[in-house]
């Protein structure tokens, strides 16, 4: 095995390639008639077409952050919501700070799968 390839699922190809390319700025390769390819930084995703599915309540996809506050800031402005759940003690942005120091914002794509970003402590 050489490479990470990560999969995600989408019942609309259009709309997931227009937030994951547009809102995300992910760089998108190609329709392969099965699925989106999109370039992670070296590593493969692939967003597979299906007719309908029920989405993880789970994390399935997340990006380190810097800087946290900014990154969400900024994808806040293109229109994304971050997800708030009544137990984690999110801040205002929906930040959530551990006791160790990481700290993770979750959202969802179109379909509903949940992504995260987070920035861990040193």
């Amino acid at each position: 095995m050489n490479k990470v390839v990560t999969f995600l699922i989408t019942t609309n190809a259009d709309t997931a390639v227009a937030f994951y390319r547009d809102t995300l700025g992910l760089k998108f390769l190609r329709d392969d008639g099965f699925a989106l390819v999109f370039d992670l930084g070296g590593v493969m995703l692939r967003i597979s077409r299906v007719p309908e599915f029920n989405p993880a309540q789970h994390t399935v996809l997340g990006w380190e952050s810097e800087n946290i506050a900014v990154t969400v800031d900024e994808l806040a402005a293109k229109g994304v919501a971050f997800n708030r759940y009544p137990s984690m003690g999110q801040d205002e942005r929906g930040i959530c700070t551990f006791p160790g120091g990481d700290k993770v914002a979750w959202f969802k794509d179109p379909d509903g799968n949940v992504l995260s970003i987070s920035q861990h402590a040193a």
